[in-house]
């Protein structure tokens, strides 16, 4: 992925609005096959696994900013930060009606679920300031922002997958990347965390985040039968797929270490050249699964 960076002032710097979009239709109730992406159970549940996390990732990422909401005094911010809550509303939403279907498939959504509000909202307040978990949140957003833009940007990695999925993916990407300044605007104008604070986050996601996922993978492993010798072949031709040169997260590496350095802002990293495309095509039909067709084909 090229990354490309500006060297303007952040104030100045052009990005899309934030537009909640609501009561959208992917149509997660029909007969997607359980492998949706190319009848594949890694990939497949690497997405799935993801999905768990949204509710409540996405109340933990509301609940981080809204600590800090009162303390908020420009009008701008103070509409970024309504309408990124709106937002992460919407994906909670239909997370959940998408783990539904995984529910009915054997997955302990509920205990999932249970896990990550002890996790989020009993374990993270005893041992964290607000400041942390605002941290945590804007280095999370980044991240999600950073493989919403390579998923969309690069054609391959979900060419074989069920469009009605793909294009709730697709929806999400616009949505991260519409507000993926918004935590860390918080962060920096109104709780005043500086460099060190927000790098540590990011390292302690950068390990953290990955090791969640997996265990909830190799749930969804175990759920669907494979063996422990089956589960670790799958495992040793995932990570390939993950970190081979030209895999999932190499050609990202560039906007991974973008976080890093002194006097970053999220909009000084592009975000997905397509995102227009989607745009024009959700605006003139309405349909979410057309305009994430219209992203995927984009694509490069």
């Amino acid at each position: 992925m090229n990354t490309q960076t500006t060297q303007t002032k952040t104030d100045t710097l052009d990005h899309a609005p934030i537009v909640p979009r609501e009561n959208l239709d992917f149509g997660l109730d029909g007969d997607i096959p359980k492998y949706w992406m190319a009848n594949d159970a890694f990939k497949t549940r690497f997405f799935d696994a993801m999905s768990t996390l949204f509710p409540m990732g996405e109340k933990f990422f509301i609940t981080s900013v809204r600590e800090f909401r009162d303390g908020v005094t420009s009008p701008k911010l103070q509409q970024e930060v309504k309408d990124f809550i709106r937002q992460e509303a919407q994906h909670t939403l239909i997370h959940r009606q998408f783990n539904d279907r995984l529910k009915a498939q054997g997955v302990d959504i509920d205990d999932i679920n249970k896990q990550l509000e002890t996790m989020f909202f009993v374990e993270a307040p005893k041992m964290t300031t607000p400041t942390q978990r605002l941290a945590a949140t804007a280095a999370l957003e980044h991240l999600t922002s950073m493989m919403c833009t390579c998923f969309f940007e690069r054609r391959e990695l979900l060419e074989a997958s069920d469009p009605r999925v793909r294009a709730m993916y697709a929806w999400h990407a616009i949505e991260e990347v519409e507000h993926k300044a918004v935590a860390f605007d918080v962060l920096t104008q109104v709780a005043k965390a500086g460099y060190f604070r927000r790098s540590m986050a990011m390292l302690a996601i950068t390990f953290g985040f990955p090791l969640t996922v997996a265990r909830i993978m190799n749930h969804m492993f175990k759920v669907d039968g494979f063996s422990l010798w089956q589960r670790t072949k799958l495992w040793a031709r995932g990570l390939w797929w993950f970190y081979k040169p030209g895999g999932l997260f190499i050609p990202t590496i560039g906007y991974y270490l973008a976080y890093y350095k002194p006097g970053f802002h999220p909009w000084k990293v592009k975000e997905m050249p397509s995102y227009g495309t989607w745009l024009k095509v959700f605006e003139r039909t309405g349909d979410p699964i057309a305009a994430g067709n219209a992203l995927h084909a984009a694509g490069q």
